[in-house]
């Protein structure tokens, strides 16, 4: 989405100041949590709020390294642990200067940069009235039915998509191309974000999707139905932290360090669970929708730290092109 003259840092002389926040385009829509995001925040900061919707997290890094210190963001919104070192060597971003002692992340999270706001565990999402016997397995995935396609996205544009990539490594480690190389022939697509992915799903285009344990929880809340389910794993699942970080080049360093801090304020994180269809990052204040219970819970949570993926992200990158002959 590109930015009109009207997203300059400051709105015309006399309005309120103007906080850009670069995010990934399912975080904006009324479906999504921006908006009560924005009621929220400009009721206390005397600011005007505005979102730009981007295809996923990895295109906020792109897009970033592209603008430079040209970039019109105040904060960036949406990016995932394992890029923690790739964001900072852009040199892009300041100190947070945010207490995070409030987080409930598993397995915890500790940074002077980046602030989670939630966290969920990737997950394959299936409709139950296609798929009858769901695999309990990534190696069951991968050794699947070639007739009974997936959707998957771009680890080079998506942060589920990197997150698979990474999962797949966390699991099948120097036999994960060859793993890659089998699963492709279940691939039907292989979109640039998560929301193009989903969207094939629930149009009925592919009966099984790359996604999050979350994301039924949608399904049953919103449409009243359990028709779409995750599938549990016997592996593991790869666990995805979401962070928001400030620019360095903010021409509102303060309002950018007071919006990192309100993401783990109760007005913030109360939007998370139906609004993201996440986790939040700190403990819930009041007990999660009963639809959550019902969700997939990993007992094994699957990590990279960050600074192996930096530094083997674009080798690992180039086995999965291989593997699909991309």
């Amino acid at each position: 989405m590109a930015l009109s003259a009207a997203s300059s840092a400051f709105a015309q002389d006399g309005a309120k100041p103007v906080l850009t926040v670069y995010t990934y385009e399912s975080f904006v829509p009324d479906w999504g949590p921006g908006p009560k995001v924005k009621t929220a925040f400009e009721a206390e900061c005397g600011c005007e709020l505005r979102f730009v919707g981007l295809e996923d997290g990895v295109a906020i890094l792109n897009r970033l390294k592209l603008e430079g210190e040209t970039t019109q963001a105040d904060v960036a919104l949406g990016l995932t642990a394992e890029l923690v070192p790739e964001f900072k060597k852009t040199g892009l971003f300041a100190p947070s200067n945010v207490d995070l002692s409030p987080l409930a992340i598993p397995g915890g999270f500790s940074d002077d940069v980046f602030v989670p706001f939630d966290y969920s565990y990737l997950a394959f999402v299936y409709d139950t009235q296609s798929v009858k016997t769901p695999p309990t397995s990534l190696d069951e995935l991968v050794n699947g039915d070639p007739d009974q396609k997936i959707a998957i996205e771009d680890p080079r544009t998506s942060t589920p998509g990197l997150g698979f990539l990474l999962w797949m490594k966390a699991v099948y480690g120097d036999q994960a191309e060859e793993k890659w190389r089998t699963l492709s022939r279940r691939i039907l697509t292989v979109t640039p974000g998560w929301s193009e992915a989903y969207g094939l799903f629930t149009k009925g285009e592919v009966p099984i999707v790359l996604s999050y344990t979350t994301s039924p929880a949608y399904h049953q809340i919103e449409e009243g139905t359990d028709r779409y389910k995750a599938a549990s794993f016997s592996e593991g699942h790869y666990l995805q932290v979401e962070l928001a970080g400030r620019l360095r080049t903010s021409k509102h360093p303060e309002l950018a360090q007071r919006f990192l801090a309100f993401m783990l304020t109760p007005a913030f994180q109360k939007l998370i669970p139906t609004g993201n269809w996440a986790l939040p990052a700190t403990k819930p204040a009041e007990p999660l929708p009963a639809a959550f219970e019902t969700l997939v819970q990993p007992t094994k949570p699957l990590a990279i730290d960050a600074e192996t993926v930096a530094a083997q992200r674009e080798t690992w990158t180039s086995e999965w092109l291989r593997a699909l002959g991309r």
